[in-house]
């Protein structure tokens, strides 16, 4: 039976009592935001969740790709030192300066606690773990379960055993309790380090830096666990190439000093969807990810946690609709690639246009002029 409460002891309950973030037998968000709605503002219902209307779900498959001959192209390694795949959701496959590293991979059917009932994903990842590339590190920025997926992340570990798992503190219970030893988690309180080392499929040492920042969300798998576990940002720092992944945040003024301290940034992945007024303090959408960009001092934007799962009572492309509604009023480098594409920020040119391929997965025309970033 998979553990559904984390238990802290010895070394991991010290360092779980000593953060900043903890108190009160639980962690909190900077501001003394709790998991909770905004005041004013009316929750969605039950009845909006199941029974709404809107396209709430693609009515054809998303176009996807095969990703393992386009990463197997010029020798298997980008030209300009930083790759992204977007495999959906919040996973993304990094390559960066001859590593790669896998963000909250998510393989599960549905993003719920059981294999028959809560969000289903619209379509199969567009490449099976079994057919991954070597992958040198994970990043987990929290525990929901459309970000920790204990089968995918048991499968990944029996497929790479020098795998590393960086993760944010106490998370790190949920995964030994699953069987994974503790030598290869290694639990990150808000603006601690981790250098990863690892030499390639030639023998060159390569070595990244794996920071864990600040977020505004909340943690948990069931009601009775709420937020004894923490949830963060993180940032995947090389010689010259860097990168931002937001996990789930609402906009948070500690972007600022992220930006501070660990900018500037080649590359920003920031979650757009699933969103509602109501959950403005715990999740951007993609008017307060423009702003969190900003905060960040920039970079190559990649949108995630959007197009995968029924999350929301919105339109399932809506978040991809308001972004390039949004977009012509900034200087804005943004990658949008279909499932399986990998993109490198260093490509990008402002002057492209950016296909707007969601759009023919709804038979919708195409009613903005698709601009500013490639595919």
């Amino acid at each position: 039976m998979p553990l559904m409460r984390p238990t802290f002891s010895g070394l991991r309950r010290e360092r779980v009592a000593a953060s900043a973030q903890f108190h009160d037998g639980r962690f909190h968000n900077t501001r003394g935001l709790g998991a909770g709605l905004r005041e004013h503002e009316d929750p969605p219902s039950v009845r909006e969740f199941l029974f709404g209307d809107g396209r709430r779900t693609p009515t054809n498959p998303l176009p996807a790709l095969d990703p393992n001959p386009l990463w197997a192209a010029k020798g298997g390694r980008p030209d300009s030192g930083l790759r992204a795949t977007w495999l959906g959701h919040s996973t993304l496959l990094i390559e960066i300066e001859g590593l790669r590293v896998l963000t909250d991979p998510v393989w599960a059917p549905r993003a719920a606690p059981s294999r028959f009932v809560g969000p289903k994903r619209f379509q199969p990842v567009p490449v099976t773990i079994d057919a991954l590339p070597r992958i040198d590190a994970i990043i987990l920025s929290h525990d929901h379960y459309d970000h920790l997926d204990r089968r995918g992340i048991l499968a990944l570990a029996r497929r790479f055993p020098d795998l590393r798992i960086y993760t944010s503190l106490g998370v790190g219970a949920r995964l030994e309790a699953w069987g994974l030893p503790a030598a290869r988690v290694v639990e990150l309180d808000w603006w601690e380090r981790a250098r990863l080392e690892v030499r390639d499929e030639r023998g060159k040492l390569r070595a990244l830096e794996i920071c864990a920042a600040p977020s505004q969300h909340f943690s948990g798998r069931t009601l009775s666990d709420r937020n004894l576990t923490l949830w963060s940002s993180f940032t995947v720092l090389g010689e010259t190439r860097s990168v931002f992944f937001s996990g789930d945040t609402g906009l948070t003024t500690a972007y600022r000093e992220i930006a501070e301290r660990l900018g500037p940034f080649d590359l920003v992945a920031l979650e757009i969807g699933a969103y509602h007024p109501s959950w403005g303090d715990i999740h951007l959408g993609p008017d307060n990810a423009l702003v969190a960009l900003e905060y960040l001092g920039g970079g190559c934007l990649l949108p995630v946690h959007w197009g995968t799962f029924r999350l929301a009572t919105h339109d399932w492309d809506q978040p991809a609709e308001r972004l390039l509604e949004r977009a012509p009023d900034s200087d804005l480098a943004l990658l949008m690639p279909k499932l399986g594409l990998p993109v490198e920020p260093a490509h990008v040119d402002r002057a492209d246009r950016l296909d707007p391929w969601w759009r023919a997965v709804s038979g919708l025309e195409s009613s903005l002029d698709p601009h500013l970033s490639p595919t």
